[in-house]
């Protein structure tokens, strides 16, 4: 992933590429690329949000201390 790549950036780009293919935007030959970066872009989505949800749960507990 690049490195100036955010949770924010990378579900734009997701929505994009779902848009393009829900209009038929996307010819056959960029539909293979096109999912290859949709998959890599839920990915980085996933880690980012599961993270997330562990830095605040040990915030919280830290905060119960």
């Amino acid at each position: 992933m690049e490195e100036d790549l955010n949770y924010t950036n990378a579900f734009e780009e997701l929505q994009e590429i779902v848009s393009e293919i829900e209009q038929g935007e996307i010819s056959v030959d960029e539909l293979s690329a096109k999912v290859k970066r949709a998959t890599a872009l839920i990915k980085f989505c996933k880690l980012k949000l599961t993270n997330t949800e562990e830095d605040v749960n040990a915030i919280l507990k830290e905060l119960e201390n």
